[in-house]
């Protein structure tokens, strides 16, 4: 196995130690379940084409390209809300 030095800000740094400290694991080993559970591009665009194809064979709905576009909005949105909070409870400890 390869070794790769990340260069990241101290505050990164700090805070991925911290997320590993609480889990009870390693930054290393952190890294490795960060990087098994991050989708890359053609990933995400697989698993989409699979989901459209079981919603139009099972139950004969067709997702169109504008409803995708909707849904991953509102996911984007969502995923930005549920920072947000983090953050804001992180900064009020």
């Amino acid at each position: 196995m390869a070794d790769v030095m990340i260069r990241v800000p101290a505050e990164v740094r700090d805070q991925l130690a911290a997320v590993a400290e609480s889990r009870g694991t390693s930054l290393r080993a952190l890294m490795q379940d960060i990087a098994a559970e991050t989708l890359t591009p053609e990933q995400i665009k697989e698993r989409a084409d699979r989901t459209r194809t079981l919603l139009a064979e099972r139950f004969g709905h067709y997702v169109s390209d504008e409803e995708s576009a909707e849904m991953r909005r509102k996911m984007r949105e969502a995923a930005a809300a549920r920072r947000a909070v983090l953050a804001e409870a992180e900064s009020s400890r």
